[in-house]
This record gives C-alpha cells, structure tokens and sequence, in this order.
C-alpha cells in the first residue's frame, strides 16, 4: 500500500493478519455543487442581504488547511456581485498561524489572483463585545468594517473543537491574539474532543460569530483525494451541522482496538509540522490498547510548526512535567506539548518524519527514519504476533472504541 507523506508517497507492504481502516468516503460531486449550495441553503439565503451595502469581506482559510478556496471563490462572488455587492475584499484567516508567502497565495487563490486580498493582522483588530463564556470578541478590523461577512472552508474532524469549518473562520480565524487566548482554555474541558458539536470550543466560536455578525458560510466536505463531495451553504449553525453530518457518514469508525496502529497524517499540507500532524495521532487513540504503539507517519519538513509548543517541550524534563504545567497555565501552542506527553503515557508512541532524531525524542516520540524501523521498533516491543491497524487516512478518520 502507499501511503502520504510531504508532497509523495511511502510504500508499506501490510502484514497478512493486519487490519486496514478505510473510510467510507463518497466520489467526488457532479459539476456545479458549489452553485447548488449557493441556490440550496440551509437557514440562510444570501438574497435576503440584498440592499444592505456594497462592501463584503469573504473568508478562506491559510496554507495548513486543505480548503479548496478558489473553487467557492468564482461562484461566491458572482453571486454577491449579482445582488450588489460590488467591493469585495478575501482575507486569509491566518488564526496566530504564520503569514504565508505571496506564492503560497497565488497557490491557494489561483485564478482568483486579481481579487482584492490580504492576510489576517491579530495586532489590528476591534473589540466588538464577548461571549457569553467571556471570551473578548477581538475581530480583524477590514473585515468588521464591512456590511456583509462570509466565511468558507472545509469541514473535517479537529481534536479539540469538534469539527473544523464554520465558525472557525471568525474565531480564531480573524481574531486577536486575546481572542484565541481566552477560547482555546476551554480546551480543558473533557467535551473538547474530536466529532463532537457540543465541544465548548466550537459553541464559543458560534457564540463570537454571533457577536462578530457573521451573515453566511460556504463550505465543502473532502475525500481523501482533496475533491469536493458535498458543499453546505447558509447559516453558520445550520449549514456546519449539515455538513459534519456527512463527515460522519463517511470517516466515524468503530474499530476493535489493536496492539499496534500506523496512522498516516495525510501528506501536505496536513503533515507540513509536527503541531498540524498530531490530529492524526489524535484521531487513533481510539484504535490502540491501553499501553500499545501509535506509529504517526508525518514527513514536518517545516519543524514542529509553533514557537510556544517547540518552547515547553525544550523546557519539560518528562512528559509529567508539561501535563502539570498545563494544569496550572494555559498557553496556546504549550497545549500541543501537554496533548503530546499525555499520549505518550497512555501509549508508546513513534515518529516516522524528517525532523532530527533528537527533536522528536523531545516531543516524547521514539523517532524512526522509515516506516519498516517503526514497525520493527513495535513487533520488538509487542512480538511478531501483535495485532496491527493501518489508518491511512488518519488525518481525516475518526477510530472510536467497539
């Protein structure tokens, strides 16, 4: 079997009494989904907006997300143009992620280029109110300046708020630092898991957009081929709910847990760092014995992806040591660390990726150049006849316990 890995494949022979988990994913859409969500929505129609200015700021999501942006982007915008909406303005919704290159924006708009474009700034942004959990609704000021806010992106499992898509865009999309701060502590709550819409996380997002006004979501649902098998469009609660539901009809599993699992982070950009790879590993828990082996394929040619996660690991002794701190601080980028070390008690987790050996020993991974030494490094941990799952598409695929 091949599986991804950066911008190619690794080849992996399955052992004979292994067990493959694959999704149940649907093909790829007819042409002209996109419209038919548009025309189809869900709780909210964009016709209704008619008459109420000129100006609309659309969301799309950065270069870590696998969002197909210029595919909604053409649709959206004739139809926004049709009902008036003649100053349109695309913002990355960068979150605290990394500002991307002009490249990478070319890449992600395409032949959307010429549209007017900029990039999320957390440092500039207006207060708007708070949550009612008492997050500071903080959103990035050119998009609170315009009458009508749209968010797009794509909707998959995510460890801590549930799914992705939706309200995301707004919080942390296009939020303060203070914002996405004071939000990502409710990721202590045991509800803050992957597929689960009553995450804490995801309510106070849906809480800010409410607060921020965001009017309408466009967004898509992925195959593991990056191709579009169903668009939602509408309300921001409505539509999202649509959407993870099909999420679930294609990638919940309930699988009967193994002594060993290989999860493979999906290839780029979902294994472009270490802090984007673990939701692989998050996602496979669930697939392993108490005190059995995750093996996460995930290349990270860009490092561990984020200064404060890179900075508590640098700073732990052990494992307990960033699990504790968690406990008592909250940091974003340190809960990554905290996740980490707590796997890694929980099982004997290995990294097959091109970080240095010594770098992903300090995220409390046994490192592995190839797959077959990971594989090697398990058999001599559990013996030949360990049972074994293959999670090629971990990052998508959600394993819960039979």
């Amino acid at each position: 079997m091949k599986l991804a890995y950066g911008l190619g494949e690794l080849e992996f022979e399955a052992p004979e009494n292994s067990r493959i988990l694959l999704p149940q994913e649907l093909p790829a859409a007819d042409g002209g989904e996109i419209e038919r969500a548009i025309n189809e929505t869900l709780g909210q129609d964009l016709a209704d907006f008619e008459g109420r200015g000129r100006s609309a700021s659309i969301l799309i999501s950065d270069i870590t997300r696998p969002s197909p942006s210029h595919v909604m982007l053409a649709p959206l915008a004739k139809k926004l143009k049709e009902l008036g909406f003649s100053d349109l303005l695309v913002v990355f919704a960068l979150g605290t992620h990394r500002r991307m290159t002009a490249e990478e924006e070319k890449l992600l708009l395409r032949d959307c280029i010429d549209m007017p474009h900029l990039q999320h700034d957390p440092k500039k942004c207006v207060a708007l109110g708070q949550t009612t959990r008492g997050t500071p609704v903080e959103i990035f000021e050119s998009v609170a300046s315009t009458d009508l806010i749209i968010a797009t992106g794509n909707i998959e499992y995510h460890y801590y708020a549930g799914y992705s898509g939706g309200a995301k865009a707004v919080l942390p999309g296009v939020s303060s630092e203070r914002s996405v701060n004071t939000n990502h502590e409710l990721m202590r709550d045991p509800r803050a898991v992957s597929g689960r819409l009553d995450s804490p996380v995801r309510q106070d997002f849906e809480d800010a957009a409410g607060v921020a006004g965001l009017d309408f979501i466009l967004n898509v649902v992925l195959n593991s081929k990056k191709e579009v098998v169903r668009a939602v469009a509408g309300d921001f609660i409505k539509a999202h709910k649509a959407g993870a539901a099909v999420v679930d009809r294609m990638y919940r599993k309930t699988v009967k847990p193994a002594k060993i699992v290989i999860t493979c982070a999906g290839g780029r950009p979902k294994d472009i760092n270490l802090f984007q790879a673990q939701k692989a590993l998050d996602n496979a828990k669930g697939a392993a014995e108490p005190g059995g082996t995750i093996i996460l394929l995930a290349d990270c040619s860009e490092g561990l992806g984020h200064p404060v996660f890179e900075r508590w690991v640098r700073e732990a002794e052990c494992a307990e040591d960033c699990i504790e701190r968690f406990g008592r601080e909250y940091e974003f980028g340190g809960h990554k660390a905290a996740f980490l070390a707590k796997e890694s008690l929980e099982h004997n987790i290995i990294l097959v990726s091109s970080l240095p050996r010594e770098l992903a020993e300090m995220c409390f991974f046994q490192p592995a150049s190839t797959l077959d030494e990971a594989v090697a490094a398990a058999y001599k941990r559990h013996g030949r006849d360990a049972s074994m799952l293959i999670m090629p598409y971990g990052n998508l695929t959600l394993a819960t316990k039979g």
